[in-house]
């Protein structure tokens, strides 16, 4: 049976794809306020003015390209067991050719029910006001708002039980849920985070100092010569 090696990633690993992150210095929260735009009271006030944010974070979506971070971890594939568990909304990890991705917090390039959350749309276009679900009710992101449950956490958590090795990548470790997961790897399994700052990596846990494009190849490599 292979390793099983579960990866959680943030917004650093698309920001290489030139994908500007929420967070952070320079991310979009600190130009946009969350109130506005990521809530469903927001939604609710201002359905046009939502939906436009979202649908030009869609269009850059689409426009970007997996970069060598996330063509790494699809090649991890040729000899582990690999679970990729995003806080991205974007498709970058599957782009690049990774077969097994649980976005946390929703997918950008999808729409859904804004009365029933389990109806899901693939989109081939933008959501526009008057684009209507099966029941009739306003089109939305399937993305995960502020104030709104995390509706896959526990999915994730499960993964992270039966890691036998992890990886964070591109990710602060300050946004919670995600942030816990860490909380379900078992005691004794190795942790690497890869990240430029690494003031919050976990107690015990390899830290590597660098973006994800400049250690993933490397970190990836000499996991695959030890099985090819």
């Amino acid at each position: 049976m292979p390793e099983h090696i579960v990866i959680l990633s943030g917004a650093g690993i698309s920001a290489e794809s030139g994908l500007a992150t929420f967070r952070g210095q320079g991310g979009l929260w600190e130009q946009y306020s969350v109130y506005d735009l990521a809530t469903p009271e927001a939604f609710q006030a201002h359905p046009d003015r939502v939906l436009r944010f979202y649908n030009e974070r869609r269009d850059q979506v689409r426009a970007a390209r997996p970069n060598a971070a996330h063509k790494a971890l699809a090649a991890l594939e040729t000899g582990y067991r690999v679970s990729v568990v995003t806080q991205n909304v974007d498709d970058l990890h599957e782009r690049a050719g990774s077969s097994h991705v649980l976005h946390l917090h929703g997918e950008i390039l999808k729409a859904r029910s804004s009365r029933d959350p389990t109806r899901v749309y693939a989109l081939s276009g933008n959501i526009e006001l008057g684009d209507l679900c099966d029941l009739g009710s306003q089109l939305r992101p399937d993305v995960v708002w502020f104030g709104e449950a995390v509706p896959r956490l526990q999915d994730a958590a499960v993964l992270m039980a039966t890691a036998d090795r992890v990886l964070v990548v591109g990710t602060s470790l300050e946004v919670y849920p995600a942030a816990s997961l860490l909380d379900y790897v078992r005691p004794g399994i190795p942790v690497t985070v890869i990240n430029p700052d690494a003031s919050t990596t976990p107690s015990g846990a390899e830290s590597i100092s660098a973006t994800a494009c400049e250690a993933l190849p490397g970190w990836v490599g000499a996991l695959l010569e030890k099985v090819n």
